[in-house]
């Protein structure tokens, strides 16, 4: 509920006190009489001796830190004051002793029949306009919003108003808000930002005059169709006259004038319907007494200099509220208290915006300057009710677009996209560190020539290189080792490598099983410890499953298990857990099931589902592990740090040298189709999974079942046509937004299932 408050001070002043004040109270929803209450308040020149005092300090603060540069203020000039010597801390002290003096004038008790009556009258959540009627300039100087009545009433604001006002008739205004905007002189400070914010407001035509000249100015005032709201940044000033206070707008680099000079087309703008100038300048409280002689309805000024940061935030701040529909006294006060942020900076920064009213108008609110052409051509009494519309079509035409998609989907139509589509997803991910548990050991190019090449054979390892690399590593007792290179030629007697395997019972080899007979293994593996390499690859070659095990073939590789699993197996049997399968042939390890693919699992369509695969939930970590290379190792560059690297973890070993070709593309690769990752990483990846699913309960990859999927189609394609046939008739554009709402809403749904694993 919103209250109006006209507190008239009368003739009175500091230095004799306030014989006769008198607050009327009206609510305007109940349209009755205003309640009246009368009081007093008695002569306060020590009140008047701290203001004056403030506000020396205050202009000798801003024009010390002018001088050196330190903050840009919107005066044109700062004069020195005649003080010399005080502190930041004097100056905060000087504050609060305003405060406390203040509050005591208003705390007397010949105002107790005003102030606690007030009081008493409303609740904290009412909004409440508190109006304060004088002529008096120190009295319009006071800080008003620091009257303890504004701590008890979170919603109220206060506002300034000469003694006399009246109301004019204007005409109604139609359409698009019409904003004078003056940009004037800009030496030392910066007008784009508050010209951004003006050309971002919904429903308003804005003219802006940069640095204009008296003559341009003149006219666009006596423009024929009017306008709503005058605005004006740049340098001003307050200056005296016989006849009063008037204001000085420096429009431009070589010109300045006072508001007397633009008299005339001011006092035509506003019979013209001009509701609401903003002057973002300093020391602008004689630019709203010039105005409010002319009866404008509301000015909204600083009282004081005002930083160029600061205005620019004001400015930004109480925009946005005010054109979101808070009242213009709420969206101030919101602005001005935001302004708390600056007070380390600059301090009494909330002490700054102020607002001008005329009692006789009523507040306004940014829909109200300008009412809406539909509201004059459909007022409820004479709209007609529309006809209820059938609601089938919407039906129909969700489950055809449904049917239609989820028969596309089921043919593979969109598989390629749904890939990309996931791919995207998972490269949004956030990072995560590597996995602790893994070893990389990486054969760079480096490393194979530095070796024999005899003795290599044609691989990127020899026996030598190998049995010097397991010598290193035993010692600090790795859980497993893993080579990842096919080696289907005979050991080198000579090599020691045959000593060193025996001596490696946790040693894992591979063999590639392949299309015919495949690849050997390493020779005098038992079985136990060979397993196969081979990886499923997407028709558009990249790596986004795994192969956890498969029915052994006949030919050289004869196993039935995947080198990730193998590995992932012998590092957790050492925790005591087991691999087992369920009733329904689930692979369970431990107490983790790792549920199949489907050949129509996701986004897939006919997919060669050969042996156990799962999707793999790459670790958002490149590399996934900490990772050394061949070289670092044998010539001892890491031996004082090589058992920390090395004890209880799963030790990878395999070659990243371009030249054996042993890459691939993966999910992250699609933003840049040459960044291929090597197969030893992937398969590092396989194992992560395993082992992170199993002791971390990191997610594993899921799909919805088809009934599932069908139904989140059919779910998204009937708010699609229920959003249709609700927007379109209303506006095409609003149809356009919900549509990029609802794209952004289904990307980030699908982006969260991801992160949980489905």
């Amino acid at each position: 509920m919103s209250h109006f408050i006209v507190l008239n001070l009368g003739v009175g002043d500091l230095q004799n006190g306030c014989a006769s004040v008198i607050a009327q109270v009206l609510n305007k929803a109940e349209k009755q009489y205003p309640m009246r209450y009368v009081g007093s308040l008695p002569p306060a020149p020590e009140l008047e001796q701290l203001y004056r005092r403030w506000q020396l300090l205050y202009r000798e603060f801003y024009r010390e830190r002018g001088a050196s540069g330190f903050s840009a203020t919107r005066a044109i000039t700062i004069s020195s004051s005649g003080v010399t010597h005080f502190s930041e801390v004097e100056f905060s002290d000087l504050a609060q002793q305003l405060r406390w003096c203040l509050n005591t004038w208003l705390n007397a008790e010949s105002f107790h029949s005003i102030d606690r009556k007030l009081s008493r009258l409303f609740d904290p959540t009412d909004s409440i306009q508190v109006t304060i009627q004088t002529n008096d300039p120190i009295l319009r100087r006071l800080p008003w919003h620091l009257w303890n009545f504004f701590e008890d009433f979170p919603q109220a604001e206060v506002a300034l108003s000469v003694a006399e006002y009246e109301r004019l008739d204007r005409p109604q205004s139609t359409g698009a808000v019409r904003i004078l905007a003056v940009l004037g002189n800009s030496h030392n400070i910066d007008l784009q930002s508050e010209r951004q914010v003006i050309e971002a407001l919904p429903n308003a035509a804005p003219l802006f005059l940069n640095q204009p000249s008296h003559a341009e100015l003149h006219e666009q005032l006596w423009d024929q169709q009017g306008w709503d709201v005058l605005f004006f940044a740049g340098h001003s000033q307050t200056e005296a006259q016989a006849t009063g206070e008037t204001g000085r707008l420096y429009i431009s680099d070589e010109d300045s004038l006072t508001l007397n000079q633009l008299r005339n087309g001011l006092k035509r703008a506003i019979r013209q319907g001009l509701k609401l100038a903003i002057f973002n300048s300093c020391d602008g409280l004689g630019l709203a007494q010039a105005l409010a002689d002319l009866h404008i309805p509301q000015v909204i000024v600083m009282r004081e200099l005002v930083p160029d940061a600061v205005a620019q935030a004001f400015f930004r701040e109480f925009l946005s509220q005010f054109s979101r529909g808070q009242s213009l006294y709420a969206a101030v006060r919101e602005a001005r208290e935001k302004l708390e942020q600056f007070e380390g900076e600059y301090p009494c920064a909330t002490w700054l915006p102020l607002i001008c009213q005329n009692p006789a108008e009523e507040p306004m609110r940014w829909r109200t300057l300008r009412e809406p052409l539909q509201e004059l051509f459909q007022k409820p009494s004479v709209r007609l009710a529309s006809p209820a519309r059938p609601r089938w079509p919407v039906l129909l035409a969700s489950l055809l677009v449904a049917g239609s998609a989820v028969s596309i989907r089921h043919l593979g139509g969109f598989q390629t996209w749904d890939l990309r589509a996931f791919d995207q997803l998972m490269r949004l991910r956030p990072a995560e560190a590597p996995d602790p548990r893994l070893l990389l050991v990486t054969i760079t190019d480096q490393d194979v020539q530095q070796q024999d090449a005899q003795e290599r054979r044609g691989a990127s390892l020899s026996d030598q290189a190998l049995a010097q690399l397991l010598n290193k590593l035993r010692p600090h007792q790795p859980r497993v080792v893993g080579l990842d290179l096919y080696r289907d030629f005979p050991v080198d007697p000579a090599s020691g490598l045959v000593a060193q395997l025996q001596q490696t019972p946790q040693f894992v080899a591979v063999c590639e099983v392949g299309d015919g007979a495949g690849t050997k293994p390493l020779a005098g593996i038992p079985a136990a410890r060979i397993s196969f390499s081979d990886m499923p690859i997407d028709p558009d070659g990249v790596v986004r499953r795994q192969i956890l095990g498969m029915a052994a073939a006949p030919g050289f590789c004869v196993t039935d298990t995947a080198f990730s699993l193998r590995l992932a197996q012998l590092y957790l049997s050492a925790q005591g857990i087991q691999t087992s399968r369920d009733a329904a042939g689930t692979v369970k390890i431990g107490q983790t099931p790792f549920p199949p693919l489907r050949p129509d699992s996701g986004s897939y369509h006919q997919l060669d589902a050969l042996g156990y695969q799962v999707m793999l939930n790459y670790r958002a970590a490149n590399p996934p592990s900490a990772q050394v290379t061949l070289g670092e190792i044998l010539s001892g560059a890491l031996d004082a740090q090589l058992a920390e690297l090395v004890r209880d973890r799963v030790v990878w070993i395999g070659t990243v040298d371009p030249s054996f070709k042993d890459y691939f593309l993966m999910p992250y690769s699609q933003s840049d189709p040459m960044q291929k990752m090597p197969g030893v990483v992937i398969q590092a990846q396989m194992t992560s999974q395993i082992l992170s699913a199993v002791l971390d309960q990191r997610p594993l990859l899921v799909s919805l079942p088809n009934w599932g999927a069908a139904l989140w189609i059919w779910g998204w394609s009937g708010l699609g046509a229920v959003g249709a046939g609700l927007l379109y008739c209303r506006s095409p554009l609003s149809l356009g937004l919900a549509g990029i709402g609802a794209v952004v809403a289904l990307g980030g749904i699908s982006y969260g299932c991801l992160l949980q694993g489905v």
